[in-house]
């Protein structure tokens, strides 16, 4: 009776496990290793098996992996190179320990958090399909998600002029271009950084239930196999998983084994390659081919000679020619046919024979795609195949070994090149059939954003290539510039396809091709020399050519170039004027520069294009805001609320009331916040954003009853820690305020206006050093903050210390340079200045300033807030009363006739 419980691939594990022969030394250091205490002398952790194509290196792992298992008790996993992201590894782990009731549920209900969070960055704007749609933003409400996080941000710090100044513009290109999170439904901040930064995110709590894991199991072992192709995206990760510990320090149970051709990279291992255990493979000695030969049945002399001969002792062809069972010394024929040509020679059956080669031509096997090679065979031909030695089975596919494939697909290409392509079009239309059934089943902007249907694609692509590489090629590139738009380890497949079909076609181009994009690099830049690389092919189609550089004009605004965006934006325009995309990226870009007048342009084009997207009104709005156009922007949200769909209306309600919030139309905010907050009412960011709105209207028991169930809702939401400190503040509650600043500053040190926040604390307080010492640190992270100058010019005059006038200077020059610009900016800016000349004191300039700032046409709230910091700064400072009051009467004037 067959065993209970037993899977059909746990049954083939041990199986192969048992058929192994060889290696006794190698695989004697691996279980050595396991008896050993963890920590004792002369355990490892680390271990890196590498040696040619051939050497058995995967055979050796299986062994290990079996040795692991059935012996000691270990739960493992396999990562080879259909992985080319740590996100993709890590996923690959997590399901595997699944399958062994070990699984990282945490991590998994992250990861699929991931995967739809990215899924929104990258759907178009309603109605367009995904290949044409601007990667940043996507839609209306993953716009507004952001922004209401952003704006939450720039309604924080202390003096409301000098706050409202630091606008959403500016946080997001202080903060590592956290604009990029526009592309994206975000729920919070963290959903934000989920997608910007997803293996600093799901690392963490990926390493923590590995962790749990190893402590319910004797050992966790984690098997890095083919390591030669995934270490150019896996190095650096495992280093600072395994031996810096950036990521949590998992238990020395949890043991790593790299198998891979070549040596470990010395710029990432160097100074740790001392506590890596090296387990080097060679070819077989003499004496382990005879082993297993014999356990073969193979112990004719003349057989034996002749074998180890064609072979070259590679334990690959050993076992491959092993498993044929040649029993006639006499068919053995000439040592110096190859040892494919010598295995398929003793394969009796001629249907079993055609079957091999035909099932060489794919890339991987299963089933399906074993009927689609040979035809319609038996049912009883698929196991048969898998059990061949050189039939690699791991997941639920299989692959033939590279050794053995390369060289039957050389004997068939050269055979018959017409049998060749038309055998490859067999299969490239068989995958196109099953991909266009999935298309069925799918959304129709979401066919990138499925894996198996990426997967059928690519092998479509691939038998293509092979069919017909001239032919195939315009339209492979194409592909390939998609690939890019779906990220990098998207691309990284498509390159590696490109190379295989360019090898096992003698394209040379089409090698070079692939080498040149896989090596296109691992930083930020990789998709931008990507994509620069597929720009200089000859046959790159002018459809092509537009999505390239509309891609690339992304990369580039997403890392800052803006003048290198414009340039490609302008490229993909010039080569069509009406490419809706291409338009939207320049626009953003312009209003990325702040050069809001031709972002507009952009804007209005788009809709122009598309009037019923929302998505373009939307941020059309964004722009009239900072142009001081609130008439207009409010007039293109109502526009939006009516063109967008339900499940994004909360989105576009939200920005409205931000806008109302901003205009200091705080009633009509919280109406429409109120309503944001019915639809989701999950929503940290709006409901720490009507936060913000109760505290200004001075109801501060709401706005903390608002911000502490925002900070329950996302606990690491900094700015929403940070904004409940500025609300005690407000009500004098001082050391309630530092105890949520010092949190916030904990969770990110590097954010100046919260680090400010605090000094302006520690000054209301008395506690000028301290004050001065959260200011000093502010300006040094941002040296433009004026809001922090001002903060320090203020201590410094309190405290009686030098550099006062230094710094009442430098705040004067940083407001004056801001206000010779466009828009809401300036006109804060304007007003900001107002007051710093006032508390300099310089009352001939101040007098002027207050024309100026009137003349820039700013609105009742603007004047309303720049009187609230004449108070502040009456309150703070002796000014002058005879000299302030003349001008507070004015600006009370202008107010009152506005």
């Amino acid at each position: 009776m067959a065993e209970r419980g037993v899977s059909r691939a746990e049954f083939i594990r041990r199986r192969r496990g048992s058929d192994f022969v060889g290696r006794r030394d190698e695989v004697g250091v691996f279980q050595a290793n396991l008896e050993r205490v963890a920590g004792a002398d002369g355990f490892e952790f680390l271990f890196h098996v590498h040696g040619i194509a051939g050497a058995g290196k995967t055979s050796l792992v299986r062994q290990w992996d079996t040795k692991a298992r059935d012996r000691y008790g270990a739960v493992t996993a396999h990562v080879d190179d259909d992985v080319h992201s740590a996100v993709e590894a890590m996923a690959a782990v997590s399901e595997q320990l699944g399958r062994q009731g070990c699984g990282l549920k945490g991590f998994d209900k992250l990861l699929a958090t991931y995967h739809q969070r990215r899924h929104e960055a990258e759907t178009t704007a309603v109605g367009a399909p995904a290949a044409e749609a601007e990667g940043s933003p996507a839609s209306v409400s993953s716009t507004v998600a952001t922004q209401v996080g952003l704006v939450g941000l720039s309604m924080v710090p202390g003096l409301a002029p000098f706050t409202s100044a630091v606008d959403a513009k500016q946080v997001a290109q202080g903060a590592d271009r956290l604009r990029a999170a526009l592309s994206s439904r975000f729920r919070s901040h963290d959903d934000a950084q989920l997608v910007l930064s997803p293996v600093q995110v799901l690392t963490p709590v990926f390493a923590r239930e590995l962790t749990e894991v190893a402590q319910r199991v004797p050992w966790v072992v984690l098997f890095f196999d083919t390591y030669e192709q995934t270490a150019p995206v896996l190095d650096s990760w495992l280093r600072d998983l395994l031996v810096e510990g950036d990521y949590g320090s998992l238990p020395l149970n949890v043991i790593v084994v790299l198998s891979g051709q070549g040596r470990l990279d010395a710029r990432c291992w160097g100074d740790c390659l001392g506590m890596i255990a090296e387990v080097p493979l060679d070819v077989f000695t003499e004496d382990e081919a005879r082993q297993l030969l014999a356990a073969k049945g193979i112990t004719d002399e003349r057989l034996v000679e002749v074998i180890l001969e064609v072979s070259g002792r590679l334990p690959v062809l050993v076992d491959a020619l092993a498993q044929a069972r040649p029993s006639d010394p006499a068919a053995v024929g000439d040592p110096a046919d190859t040892a494919v040509e010598r295995f398929l020679k003793w394969i009796a059956d001629p249907a079993e024979r055609a079957a091999v080669l035909s099932c060489a031509l794919p890339l991987q096997l299963n089933e399906d795609i074993y009927r689609a090679a040979v035809g319609e065979p038996e049912a009883a031909g698929y196991p048969w195949l898998r059990s061949l030695s050189f039939v690699i089975d791991q997941a639920g596919r299989c692959r033939y070994h590279q050794v053995v494939r390369s060289p039957m697909l050389r004997v068939q290409r050269a055979a018959s090149p017409t049998q060749w392509s038309r055998d490859h079009a067999r299969l490239a239309d068989a995958f196109g059939q099953w991909r266009e059934t999935l298309e069925a089943t799918l959304p129709a902007d979401g066919h990138w954003d499925n894996q198996h249907w990426r997967d059928l694609r690519l092998n479509q692509t691939y038998h293509q290539l092979c069919a017909q590489p001239h032919k195939a090629l315009p339209d492979s590139i194409h592909e390939t510039v998609q690939a890019c738009d779906h990220g990098e380890a998207t691309l990284r497949r498509w390159a590696q396809t490109l190379t295989q079909a360019g090898q096992d076609t003698n394209t040379p181009a089409l090698t070079q091709l692939g080498h040149k994009l896989q090596g296109a690099g691992t930083d930020a830049s990789f998709l931008i020399a990507a994509l620069t690389q597929l720009l200089t092919i000859p046959v790159i189609t002018a459809t092509t050519r537009t999505l390239a550089h509309t891609i690339r004009g992304r990369e580039h605004r997403n890392a800052g170039a803006y003048e290198a965006a414009l340039a490609d934006y302008n490229t993909a325009l010039a080569h069509d004027p009406d490419y809706e995309r291409a338009a939207r990226g320049r626009g953003m870009t312009y209003d990325h520069m702040e050069r809001y007048q031709e972002a507009l342009n952009d804007f209005n084009r788009v809709i122009q294009l598309d009037p019923d997207s929302a998505w373009a009104r939307l941020q059309r709005s964004f722009v009239h805001q900072e142009l001081g156009r609130d008439d207009d922007a409010l007039t293109d949200l109502n526009h939006a609320i009516g063109l967008n769909p339900p499940e994004d209306a909360w989105a576009v309600i939200a920005a409205r009331g931000l806008v109302y919030q901003g205009l200091g139309r705080y009633d009509e905010a919280l109406t429409d916040l109120d309503h944001a907050i019915q639809l989701e009412p999950d929503r940290a960011s709006i409901i720490g954003s009507r936060g913000q709105t109760y505290r200004s209207l001075g109801r501060y028991d709401d706005a903390l009853t608002d911000l502490d169930h925002a900070i329950q809702l996302n606990p690491g939401q900094t700015w929403i820690i940070a904004s409940r400190g500025e609300t005690y503040r407000l009500m004098g509650r001082y050391d309630e305020a530092l105890t949520d600043f010092n949190h916030a500053i904990q969770l990110d040190p590097d954010q100046a206006w919260i680090i400010a926040s605090r000094g302006q604390t520690y000054r209301l307080m008395g506690r000028y050093d301290e004050a001065l010492t959260d200011l000093d640190h502010a300006i040094q992270l941002d040296p433009e903050d004026g809001w922090a100058i001002y903060e320090s010019a203020v201590v410094l005059r309190l405290s009686g210390s030098e550099g006062a006038a230094e710094r009442w200077h430098r705040v004067v020059e940083v407001f004056q340079a801001e206000s010779v610009g466009e828009g809401r900016k300036a006109v804060w800016a304007a007003g900001n200045l107002l007051v710093v000349l006032c508390g300099l004191p310089d009352w001939r300039r101040a007098q002027e300033q207050v024309e100026v700032f009137l003349s820039a046409s700013p609105s009742r709230h603007q004047i309303k807030e720049v009187l609230n910091d004449l108070a502040d700064l009456r309150g703070a400072l002796p000014v002058g009363a005879s000299q302030l009051d003349p001008i507070v009467s004015r600006l009370e004037a202008a107010l009152s006739q506005s």
